[in-house]
């Protein structure tokens, strides 16, 4: 699952995803899409560079290698996205973005508990999964989601477009941890949080002690408000609080992992 995170760009404008199409009267989920469904849906995809006022990160950073994390059958046996998702108390009416959706394992679980009207932001850094979402979005007949192609340095959200934001084992992967959610700042709405899921391992292992994590996020100003283990799922949730003030691009201090 590959993703990443930074301001709506000026002048942004969606596309229709491709294959979408209104539908109605059919599907479990045509009892409550609205009328933007999936022709509503739009993808972002314009390139981003990254700022040499941001340090890089001092430890190995995973390569993205695959759209999914383990089965979604397997994921929710295990009760993952229903404990997630009722620790962070996801209810209708919140917006929500799902930073590097990959195969939309939470997009499509937000969308069913969010309901009619949700507004929903799938972020990506890989165009080819971010198709593969459209289509999967078109097939089941779900609605309100965003598509959003973004860089490894900005989510390239909309400016006070959330409430929250789920990275689902995924920001191990990003290239430029510091400078994206530095950027996913400016998405965040009053009060907004920021919810990571991840596994206590070394990040070439793909995961990141929580220790390692709390001190990136606090670098550039978030304060972890939350931490759960998610057993028998894998790993932990950890949620943060978006910061008043941010840290200056040049004032952060990279932590050594």
């Amino acid at each position: 699952m590959g993703t990443h995170v930074a301001e709506r760009p000026r002048g942004w404008a969606g596309t229709a995803a491709p294959g979408a199409r209104r539908t109605a009267g059919r599907g479990r989920f045509a009892g409550w899409m609205t009328a933007a469904v999936l022709a509503g849906s739009a993808m972002v995809n314009l390139a981003g560079a990254t700022d040499a006022r941001f340090p890089g990160v001092q430890r190995p950073v995973a390569p993205i290698i695959s759209p999914a994390y383990s089965t979604e059958a397997e994921r929710d046996r295990r009760g993952e996205a229903g404990r997630v998702l009722n620790r962070l108390r996801v209810h209708p009416g919140m917006r929500v973005a799902d930073i590097g959706a990959g195969d939309g394992y939470y997009t499509v679980r937000l969308a069913r508990r969010l309901g009619p009207g949700a507004t929903i932001y799938a972020e990506d850094v890989s165009g080819p999964y971010l198709a593969r979402l459209a289509g999967r979005l078109a097939r089941e007949e779900i609605g309100g989601v965003t598509l959003v192609h973004g860089t490894a340095a900005d989510p390239r959200l909309p400016a006070k477009s959330i409430d929250l934001a789920i990275l689902a084992h995924v920001y191990h992967e990003i290239e430029q941890p510091y400078e994206f959610v530095y950027r996913l700042h400016a998405a965040l709405r009053p009060a907004g949080r920021v919810a990571i899921i991840d596994i206590d391992r070394p990040t070439p292992e793909h995961g990141i002690p929580p220790a390692l994590l709390r001190c990136e996020l606090a670098a550039v100003g978030y304060r972890r408000i939350d931490f759960v283990s998610l057993a028998p799922a894998d790993g932990y949730l950890a949620v943060f609080a978006a910061p008043k003030t941010l840290a200056r691009p040049e004032d952060i201090r990279p932590c050594r992992g």
